[in-house]
């Protein structure tokens, strides 16, 4: 991270836990909810296959940026298949740079070729050992291994929701992590329970058991993007919610936090790692601040 990001964040942090502000740092755009996979474990893929316009999504991107939001991601669906005439992906990054955000992030399933050097992270969502991720994912397994050896710089980030499936697979995906050529680390999740995939949630002993498999991965020199300090809130959902920091925009509908935050009773069961590293951070979270100084320079 470039010492002058560093600085704003720092700046920004400050302010918020001072004054108790809830300005947005961190935007996501949804491209599109059209993929190529339908997951086990997920409720928002092809509701409607839109393909949103390069037109509206640079508005989007206007929109978040004079809001404050200096961290963009690009979400789907599955975000390489969004394509506008001659614009594709790749652009989008690059506009996203140009325009002022000072970090771009892309998430992706990982079975198109992975080319995209100006992202900070391409976050690939890697399920578990083969045999895990294909239960869930479909037959892909080999074919992401193969895009990750052919990636065009080491900016991978694996990125693996962990649920009743995959939950034995966490020490694989981290060795996977620590041992692959141009990955730079792994981010966890626990499942988020939508209404269609709640028998995937995991109980309160089984986040405690996962969390003690991360945690000895850590100290076994695993590259694990998150902060072990958010750990107890995660298992008993002792977080404050939503993440006031963080807004979504989905074709022109904006969302504080998530798309799930409509969803009745959804965020008190919340599983995403960075909403609770997040909202502990900016309650001015001593542990919490400390560590995700360690950590983040680390791996963006």
């Amino acid at each position: 991270m470039k010492l002058s990001s560093f600085l704003y964040f720092a700046g920004f942090g400050i302010r918020t836990v001072l004054f108790r502000k809830k300005d947005p740092i961190l935007g996501t755009i949804i491209l599109t909810d059209k993929c190529n996979l339908k997951c086990k474990h997920c409720s928002v893929n092809n509701i409607t296959a839109v393909v949103h316009p390069y037109k509206q999504v640079r508005e989007e991107m206007r929109l978040l940026y004079g809001m404050g939001v200096r961290i963009l991601f690009f979400c789907g669906g599955e975000t390489f298949l969004w394509q506008d005439k001659e614009k594709s992906l790749r652009d989008l990054v690059a506009e996203a740079k140009a325009m002022g955000f000072l970090i771009v992030n892309v998430v992706t399933n990982g079975t198109f070729p992975i080319d995209l050097p100006e992202a900070d992270l391409i976050l690939l969502s890697l399920d578990g050992t083969r045999e895990q991720h294909n239960s869930i994912r479909g037959n892909t397994y080999d074919l992401i291994m193969e895009n990750i050896r052919n990636a065009s710089s080491d900016n991978i980030c694996f990125y693996m929701a962990v649920n009743q499936l995959n939950k034995d697979g966490i020490r694989d995906v981290c060795l996977k992590a620590k041992n692959t050529s141009h990955v730079r680390a792994v981010s966890f999740n626990f499942h988020t329970p939508y209404p269609d995939t709640k028998e995937l949630a995991l109980s309160r002993e089984e986040k405690r058991d996962c969390c003690r498999v991360i945690a000895g991965m850590m100290q076994e020199g695993a590259p694990v993007f998150n902060l072990k300090s958010a750990f107890p809130y995660l298992i008993g959902n002792r977080f404050p919610t939503p993440c006031h920091q963080c807004v979504v925009m989905e074709n022109g509908k904006l969302s504080t936090c998530g798309r799930c935050v409509e969803v009745p009773g959804l965020c008190e069961k919340c599983g995403y790692f960075f909403v609770a590293e997040y909202t502990l951070l900016f309650r001015g979270n001593i542990r919490i601040i400390l560590e995700m100084l360690r950590t983040y320079p680390r791996y963006i």
